[in-house]
């Protein structure tokens, strides 16, 4: 059977189901027939959005929680088929500064969410969203999932831990999880209020409001992007094929762009901004990992994933949304 046709009448959680990729994840799921319960705690400045889900609202069951509560986790785990577990404090610089708070969501929740699993529901399949920080400065490229993970942060070290636990769980107690390594993903319903939380929607931002990229040096440092759609596409495979079990996989973008070639990309788009190049702050340039980029082999092996779409095409999407919903995502 297609891994889409295997969706309907399934009954799927979604933590941080309010965020950028859970809620594009949650509305994917309720149109292709899957009875879908989002959990968000709606933390200010984490990019929970009830926006997220317009024209939705009445088609999926919104709770909102915090997943460190282990009882609310108990009640929402019974009688799940399939848990999208992306819940999570994902911004590296809040980790540097309350690096607590980030092992409490990033590590402990994780840690609450599958015991939960394990007591009330321990068939339910749980997929898991990693993260390429994992990896910290690259000792060859394209990144594979063999490469040594070396964190530059204490976010990074919390997501790997969370995403061990998710394997741990899997080889001592049976649980069928799945981590998913992502990288720079984009597009619709990401949070663009502060630059905290990746760079594209904060690129988008400033050119739609006019205002110049300022890039550091000569901005020929190597990303690789992956559009939300294709993204989700990947969660999807993963939440239906037991060949992930126990794995995890890079979502690695199609091709690396320099970001000087991304912002002037942006700025085009957008018909608006600009770009500067500006000289390296010392404090930043000591902790730059330089050129970054995943391989994706290994999942298009397995599961038959690769991103398809085109990343013209991916900001043309994303710069339009904002256009018609900025003051959505921007508190006037």
């Amino acid at each position: 059977m297609h891994y889409l046709e295997q969706y309907p009448g399934q009954n799927v959680l979604i933590t941080g189901g309010l965020g950028f990729i859970g809620a594009n994840l949650a509305r994917r799921l309720v149109d292709l027939g899957a009875h879908v319960t989002v959990v968000d705690s709606l933390i200010p400045d984490y990019g929970g959005n009830l926006f997220n889900i317009a024209g939705y609202e009445g088609r999926l069951r919104v709770n909102i929680a915090d997943v460190r509560d282990p009882y609310s986790m108990r009640a929402l785990v019974a009688g799940q088929d399939v848990l999208f577990n992306l819940a999570g404090q994902v911004s590296h610089m809040d980790s540097m500064t309350d690096p607590f708070t980030d092992l409490e969501i990033n590590t402990r929740s994780q840690l609450s969410i599958l015991e939960a699993c394990r007591q009330v529901n321990p068939t339910i399949k749980v997929v898991y969203a990693g993260t390429r920080q994992q990896y910290g400065k690259p000792r060859y490229l394209p990144l594979d999932e063999d490469h040594i993970q070396a964190p530059t942060d204490v976010n990074g070290v919390n997501k790997l831990a969370g995403e061990w636990y998710h394997i741990v769980y899997h080889t001592a107690y049976g649980l069928r999880t799945t981590s998913l390594r992502l990288t720079n993903t984009y597009g619709p319903r990401q949070l663009i209020k502060h630059n905290r939380q990746g760079f594209i929607g904060w690129f988008v931002r400033l050119a739609l409001e006019g205002k110049p990229i300022q890039l550091y040096g000569d901005g020929q440092q190597l990303r690789d992007l992956t559009y939300v759609d294709d993204v989700v596409d990947a969660f999807l495979r993963a939440g239906v094929n037991d060949h992930a079990n126990g794995a995890v996989f890079n979502l690695g973008g199609a091709a690396p762009i320099s970001l000087l070639e991304l912002a002037t990309l942006i700025v085009a788009i957008a018909g608006r901004g600009s770009v500067e190049l500006v000289p390296w702050p010392e404090e930043r340039k000591k902790i730059d990992i330089g050129d970054v980029y995943s391989s994706h082999a290994r999942i298009s092996a397995v599961l038959g994933w690769q991103p398809t779409t085109p990343l013209q095409v991916g900001l043309t999407q994303m710069i339009d949304y904002y256009m018609r919903h900025f003051d959505k995502y921007v508190t006037p």
